[in-house]
């Protein structure tokens, strides 16, 4: 097992990295009261819910759960309320938990209810998709979507521990392994070419499921995001750089309807864009562009999205939470391994982007 920490102050919190972890020894002192609330779904409940529930039980703790249905277009107020409704109806009170155990949506919308819940409440994040592992469950961003925009209502909400099973991805689909991948190489490309040649090295392996690859990945990549998230909780700056692929991502994602593509692959084509755009203002080769590509390609992700028309498509990018004051923020490559956030570039430059990435 491996050990890294989100440097936070009082709010330090470890993320354990291994295979066949112990529930019960590793987050016994991270519960504080005998309530925890398990939020999961109906794919993952089956395959490992009774493992966490013997675990607290031998901690006698009082468990109750939330049982989600699964995918990215539930991830919404109404089910939101779902969870509300559990832990009122099981009378659990201040000095709960709320553990997450799933992908995602689910560290997303367990979280955020923990946020909320009597004002807020402990929370635990179990990720179980390679996605959840080296992204969302690490750093406190939760929420919801909103028709109109992804993440629009939501909490900085951080998580007393973060428990990163490498044994659940085993039944993870290789759709799901993929759209991990997709965040694996954003860390890569933004802030650490040595990682993008050794997931160049390495990426046939990753995708066929190599473990200790796999393992190495995660650390690599939880390791950035919790040094980004210790310098820049609240994304006040540098925290921006981690949204490399999402503000185009973003658009694909809520124009096709949520779920339809995968979190992942939106964010492989958005990062496409992103370094499209980047060489047309002239800071990254056509090569550095093509290498992009392929170690995308090689995840099995997509680099060109379907027709959107283009109003539209600006629209969605106009509702994203980057944009301030009115003007819209992007992250761009200054060259591989190193992203920058901008504002003033040339519009005509990016709608050729837009374009020039879409399937005919």
């Amino acid at each position: 097992m491996q050990t890294l920490h989100v440097e936070l102050g009082d709010r330090r919190y470890p993320i354990f990295i291994g295979s066949n972890l112990n529930p019960r020894d590793l987050l016994a002192p991270y519960i504080h009261g005998r309530q925890v609330m398990l939020v999961s779904n109906t794919t993952v409940a089956p395959l490992y819910l009774q493992h966490y529930v013997d675990g607290l039980r031998q901690l006698d703790k009082q468990i109750a759960q939330c049982i989600l249905p699964d995918g990215e277009q539930f991830k919404d107020i109404e089910h939101l309320n779902l969870i509300f409704d559990a832990l009122l109806e099981s009378g659990f009170n201040r000095d709960c938990t709320v553990l997450a155990l799933g992908g995602g949506v689910i560290g997303d919308m367990a979280g955020f209810a923990s946020a909320c819940f009597q004002r807020g409440v402990n929370f635990i994040q179990v990720p179980t998709t390679l996605l959840s592992q080296v992204d969302s469950s690490v750093g406190g961003k939760t929420g919801i979507n909103h028709p109109l925009g992804k993440n629009m209502l939501g909490a900085f909400q951080q998580p007393q521990v973060v428990l990163a099973d490498m044994a659940q991805l085993d039944t993870l689909p290789d759709r799901e392994l993929s759209a991990g991948l997709a965040e694996v190489i954003k860390y890569a490309l933004l802030g650490d070419v040595d990682f993008l040649v050794w997931l160049e090295q390495n990426m046939d392996a990753l995708v066929a499921r190599d473990a200790n690859l796999l393992a190495e990945a995660v650390y690599r990549s939880c390791a950035h995001k919790a040094r980004i998230v210790a310098n820049d909780e609240k994304e006040q700056g540098e925290r921006a750089l981690l949204n490399l692929g999402h503000t185009f991502g973003h658009a694909i994602e809520s124009y096709l309807g949520y779920g339809v593509w995968l979190h992942g692959e939106a964010v492989a084509t958005g990062m496409v864009m992103a370094a499209d755009l980047s060489h047309r203002l002239g800071w990254i080769s056509a090569e550095d562009v093509e290498r992009t590509k392929r170690i995308i390609l090689r995840a099995h992700l997509p680099i060109s999205c379907p027709q959107i028309p283009l109003d539209e498509f600006l629209a969605y990018m106009s509702h994203d939470k980057k944009v301030l004051n009115g003007q819209l923020r992007l992250v761009l490559l200054k060259k591989l391994g190193q992203a920058i956030i901008i504002k003033d570039f040339d519009v005509d430059l990016m709608k050729q982007t837009i374009l020039a990435n879409q399937s005919s």
